[in-house]
């Protein structure tokens, strides 16, 4: 007997590559899998605004990417001891107010750029209940722990989400015609309201996603890692401590199901061994001699040189280009 109900996805797509470059935007998801990304040697800009939790603020997010409108002063505000925007998470908030500006926009400007020539974004939709700063009647990606008294909370419908989310895919493909928009709904439970409306969130963007997928079939496609935590895994054991988030198997699953799914065979064996590689890249020896110290740095460039001789787009990869450039 089959003791569990597996998520069975087509294999070996083949439509992506590892010289290919990503986005990742969303939920906290986006940086567990755009952590893969990255540890694969693959080009990917991760999160430029920080983690995005609804589907208005990522839609928002996309066209100030395109648009490349940067962020001002007026936009921030001090609280803590930092200088936060409600269209950026507090990763990005600093002390300095111009050094926060700076920060922020310096991500806008750099994700303008790499959204050019990306071949895959993929959209991590985590919760469908937006907040509206009353002040402005905005909908913000953050609240940064300001009194819930200042905005209004509501559950965006499913006709909602489909029109910001079929106008954002729109101006994606005029802006980059190559574009494939990948969109999944995040495994995270948002349990603050409750599991009620939780699920009703989770189905709420789900059916939303189908609407859109089913006009931009041609170059939109849906990643099922909700469905694959819900009801492959199913078990609070691949969930971490706060029983909330995906432990890290659960996500190392997801990312295996992610590969078979997408990515070509020539390009799994490329991921295998950049990850190889990677993890020698944050090794460090236990060893306070000195010989062997070198020594195994001095292996380690060697081995990256000519992982970058075979895969040359490798290089465009900070940790290795630093390395490659001593």
């Amino acid at each position: 007997m089959d003791f569990r109900t597996t998520i069975h996805i087509a294999d070996n797509m083949g439509i992506m590559h590892h010289s290919d470059r990503f986005m990742m935007l969303g939920s906290c998801f986006s940086d567990n899998i755009g952590g893969k990304l990255h540890q694969a040697m693959i080009d990917v800009n991760v999160n430029p605004f920080g983690t995005l939790y609804n589907p208005m603020s990522i839609a928002s997010s996309v066209n100030r990417i395109i648009d490349a409108v940067p962020e001002r002063g007026i936009d921030l505000f001090q609280g803590s001891g930092v200088w936060n925007s409600y269209n950026f998470h507090s990763r990005y908030s600093l002390a300095d107010k111009e050094a926060t500006l700076t920060l922020m926009n310096e991500q806008i400007a750099k994700a303008h750029e790499h959204l050019k020539s990306c071949h895959t974004l993929v959209v991590t939709l985590g919760t469908a209940v937006v907040y509206r700063l009353k002040e402005t009647n905005l909908v913000v990606a953050n609240c940064h722990k300001v009194p819930q008294h200042n905005f209004t909370r509501r559950m965006a419908s499913v006709d909602e989400i489909t029109e910001a989310l079929s106008a954002m895919v729109e101006r994606l493909h005029e802006f980059n015609p190559q574009l494939r928009i990948l969109f999944t709904v995040s495994p995270i439970r948002h349990i603050a309201d409750g599991l009620e409306v939780n699920s009703l969130s989770k189905a709420t963007l789900r059916v939303a996603v189908a609407n859109v997928n089913r006009v931009y079939r041609d170059f939109t496609a849906y990643f099922p890692a909700y469905e694959i935590v819900m009801d492959d895994l199913r078990d609070y054991r691949f969930y971490a401590a706060d029983m909330v988030h995906p432990s890290d198997v659960a996500i190392g699953y997801i990312w295996q199901s992610f590969q078979a799914a997408y990515f070509d065979d020539a390009s799994t064996q490329a991921i295998a061994r950049c990850e190889r590689v990677m993890k020698r890249l944050t090794h460090r020896p236990m060893t306070a001699n000195r010989e062997i110290v070198e020594r195994f740095y001095a292996d380690t460039k060697a081995v990256v040189t000519n992982l970058v001789k075979e895969y040359p787009y490798i290089a465009n990869i900070k940790e290795i280009n630093d390395l490659i450039s001593e």
